[in-house]
């Protein structure tokens, strides 16, 4: 399977775990990134690779719900410093490497099925957290130029993240 864009008939759901994405922009068209602490275990190397907030959709949770959840969670902002500018047409799929197949999530998974949504980020960089959750997911984070984005994630989302640069181009 590749990772672009796809309706509900390309892929088999149940292998591909429910997931949004969210693309916070700050008011100078930068765009939120946080360096993962569990690159080793989640992405096989010791590489650094910086990623946007995103994560798995709860059994029965709203979509939206889900995506501001998965933002607080990870960055700490919340809904008085974001506002949701766009949800993305139509789901991502991407497929793990295989060497990763059947290690992450319980092994349940051979890949995610993501949403993204874009929000525009109101508050002052005093406004995020990393430390929001426990565990935390970022050890770092920054304000990254759009076009960077496919070269700072892991090799096999590189596509997701073109994907949903072109779907956000012109709000970003």
């Amino acid at each position: 399977m590749n990772d672009t864009a796809m309706g509900p008939d390309d892929y088999r759901p149940d292998a591909y775990r429910p997931c949004v994405g969210v693309m916070l922009v700050n008011a100078d068209g930068k765009v939120f990134v946080g360096k993962r602490i569990d690159a080793r275990e989640t992405m096989g190397t010791d590489d650094i690779w910086w990623q946007m907030p995103q994560g798995g959709v709860d059994e029965g949770e709203d979509l939206e719900a889900a995506a501001l959840r998965e933002l607080h969670e990870e960055t700490g902002v919340t809904t008085a410093h974001a506002t949701i500018l766009r949800r993305m047409e139509g789901d991502i799929a991407y497929d793990l490497p295989e060497e990763l197949v059947g290690k992450l999530w319980g092994g349940k998974y051979r890949g995610q099925r993501q949403t993204w949504f874009l929000l525009r980020f109101t508050g002052s960089d005093a406004d995020i957290n990393l430390r929001a959750h426990d565990p935390a997911e970022f050890s770092e984070w920054q304000w990254a130029d759009p076009h960077t984005l496919p070269e700072m994630i892991v090799p096999f989302k590189k596509r997701v993240y073109r994907t949903v640069l072109e779907a956000f181009r012109e709000l970003v």
